[in-house]
């Protein structure tokens, strides 16, 4: 193959990925801009709604995340099953049904958690009022999980198909109509009643159901998408898919949940600290989610071009799709990183008052809090990126080992040790996040180089 040929079918790679990853990142920055949302009218109720606001959130979002794991499954198996047989319908319909069917499985013990979800806080040794509002915004909220579930599995379907761009569109939707109810619950405006807290979370999980109704009219309404018929006779048992979706996906729930509740730790550990720490902690962690959003977009991205390669038995060309894929991540990392350190009062002025005396203490703290984050930029996109392109060949089990060594024995231990016996306090705990980011992000790009250094591409789901 001449130079030529290699660099046509690098930059053929490079476009398709760009083209696939573009609106996934701009429905993570939607779906991020939502939570966003909520945060900032709940700022307006002081830095106490804020704080109990960031315990409830992160407690939720421990229980979506892992859900979100495992709808993640149904994205590398459609794109792969589309590698083997382009224009396979059934054995894609298969895997949409059976997604589903997990969804409505794992939702039930996940509602248990959320509405007991002041006494789980108070178990966590967390500020009894704080836990109490916490626990009102959560048995509003638990109820919009169902049918977000249902919405990742709908979004996965279609980003695995190669044409993302409705969920983006539904999810840019959801924006204005959750400010709006966020608005009218919250502060009781245009006649509805002023619920606080509570109301946020029955905003989000109103605006859940409409982005699940809204994907799900895209769907029943394009005659592309139509052809599938996704949930004709949905209530059939298919007991072969359903255990696949488990066997792939429950790995990936564990290794997001690993990322994502070390994370919510660090939440609970900013409670022992003091109020200020924990609120400035909850804007410096939205600002920092916002930019992961692109990274995040890239590893689903990778997931299906890799995939689809994988099952296209062409290790050359997935090779390609996950060096790519990484390298885009680096240098979209490199410019986050300048733009978190550059000009960190403006990001946290979206959040609270920066001229209210009262708020000078949380300001100052979420400064330092950002300039760790802008440090963890670039590992953090790299072990997205890598965990992203192994789900693309099927490889879910041994990064899962990863994100448990590295986030909660590294990560979690060096952030407890330098916050409290060191005396560093918030800023530690920060730290030992970008400790246990980088281990991963280490382990994640090592195993995708032996795999490609190997040839292994191919058959990695028999080694």
């Amino acid at each position: 193959m001449t130079v030529g040929m290699q660099q046509g079918e690098w930059r053929r790679e490079a476009r398709a990925t760009v083209l696939l990853a573009l609106p996934l990142v701009f429905g993570n920055l939607a779906q991020s801009a939502i939570y966003a949302t909520d945060l900032i009218w709940v700022g307006r109720l002081g830095a106490d709604a804020l704080a109990a606001a960031a315990l409830g959130v992160n407690l939720y979002t421990a229980c979506m995340i892992f859900g979100m794991g495992l709808m993640t499954a149904a994205s590398p198996m459609i794109a792969s099953e589309r590698g083997r047989r382009f224009n396979s319908v059934r054995d894609v319909r298969r895997t949409v049904r059976q997604s589903c069917w997990a969804a409505i499985t794992i939702v039930v013990p996940l509602w248990l958690v959320m509405w007991n979800g002041e006494a789980v806080l108070l178990l966590m040794d967390q500020d009894p009022a704080l836990a109490a509002m916490a626990g009102q915004m959560l048995r509003w909220l638990q109820w919009g999980l169902l049918p977000y579930l249902f919405f990742l599995v709908f979004r996965n379907y279609i980003s695995a198909l190669e044409r993302p761009r409705w969920a983006v569109g539904v999810l840019v939707a959801g924006i204005p109509v959750n400010a709006l109810l966020a608005w009218m619950l919250i502060f009781g405006h245009a006649g509805a009643p002023q619920m606080g807290l509570a109301g946020a979370g029955l905003a989000s999980a109103l605006t859940n159901l409409l982005l699940f109704l809204g994907l799900f009219a895209v769907m029943s309404t394009d005659r592309q998408f139509r052809r599938y018929r996704l949930l004709g006779r949905f209530w059939v048992a298919d007991w072969p898919r359903y255990r696949a979706v488990w066997a792939l996906g429950l790995p990936i729930a564990v290794t997001l949940a690993f990322e994502v509740t070390v994370f919510n730790a660090a939440v609970f550990l900013m409670g022992l600290i003091d109020k200020p720490s924990l609120a400035a902690h909850a804007i410096a962690i939205q600002i920092a989610a916002m930019a992961f959003m692109v990274p995040m977009g890239l590893a689903q991205a990778a997931t299906v071009r890799v995939g689809f390669w994988h099952g296209r038995d062409d290790p050359a060309a997935a090779g390609r799709a996950g060096w790519l894929s990484l390298a885009i991540a680096l240098g979209f990392s490199i410019v986050a990183a300048a733009i978190l350190i550059g000009m960190p009062r403006p990001l946290i002025g979206v959040f609270l008052d920066l001229a209210d005396p009262a708020n000078a203490l949380v300001v100052r703290l979420a400064v330092s809090f950002l300039a760790v984050a802008a440090l963890f930029q670039i590992v953090d996109g790299a072990q997205a990126v890598g965990a992203g392109v192994l789900r693309g060949l099927h490889d879910t089990r041994v990064p899962m080992l990863y994100a448990g060594l590295g986030y909660w024995v590294v990560g979690i231990g060096v952030g407890t040790l330098l916050a409290f016996p060191m005396g560093m306090r918030g800023v530690g705990i920060w730290l030992g996040l970008a400790s246990g980011l980088t281990a991963v992000a280490v382990l994640m790009v090592l195993r995708w180089a032996r795999r490609e250094s190997l040839g292994l591409i191919a058959n990695v789901t028999k080694s």
